[in-house]
């Protein structure tokens, strides 16, 4: 009788400890209509070029318990590039850089999320024209949760980072001089709750 009340016992605690584990989490959707990547590059060594990208799409699962053990997957759709200037936007598009014909999505899934003086870092592997490195941000965020007039809960952050084209062999025939080999990058996102 005891050793049954001691297993029925044990059953419960590890039904409760899988609830309450269940319970730190929440998933989390990107809004691509309020979400993009904005970029800055130098020109010809004398001034910055400044971009964006949007289509960004994703899931988040922010463990509210410890925020470094949340993850993210997501993806920027290539097409979307612009610079407000119509030819180079359309060689952007091309073979050159972006080749959005044979490269539609920039991927990225993270591999860690840590404290640094005070702010978190997320790690991560993004794919960038077939090629993938891994990269790190420093993170905003999230915000506080606020629940709309619709009853969507949201949330949002921003990541800002560099990356080097030569690390993605990315426009691999523009020489650094015309094009800077360093890419300044900061994301803004919006996320929606799910679950």
């Amino acid at each position: 009788m005891r050793s049954r009340l001691l297993l029925t016992m044990a059953v419960a605690g590890l039904t409760l400890a899988g609830a309450t584990i269940q319970a730190q989490t929440s998933t989390w959707s990107i809004d691509p209509n309020h979400s993009s990547v904005q970029f800055q590059v130098r020109h010809m060594g004398v001034s910055n070029v400044h971009g964006s990208l949007t289509g960004v799409k994703g899931t988040i699962v922010l463990n509210d318990a410890d925020i470094t053990k949340s993850t993210v997957e997501a993806t920027i759709d290539t097409t979307t590039v612009w610079t407000g200037v119509a030819a180079r936007d359309k060689d952007l598009k091309s073979p050159h850089f972006f080749d959005i014909e044979k490269y539609p999505q920039i991927t990225f899934k993270s591999t860690s999320l840590s404290r640094s003086n005070g702010k978190l870092q997320l790690t991560g592997d993004l794919t960038l024209n077939s090629v993938t490195r891994s990269v790190t941000f420093d993170m905003d965020g999230p915000s506080a949760p606020e629940t709309g007039k619709d009853g969507k809960v949201r949330s949002g952050f921003s990541a800002t980072g560099l990356l080097k084209r030569s690390d993605f062999n990315f426009a691999p025939n523009t020489p650094g001089v015309v094009v800077g080999n360093d890419v300044k990058f900061t994301i803004d996102v919006e996320i929606d709750k799910q679950k």
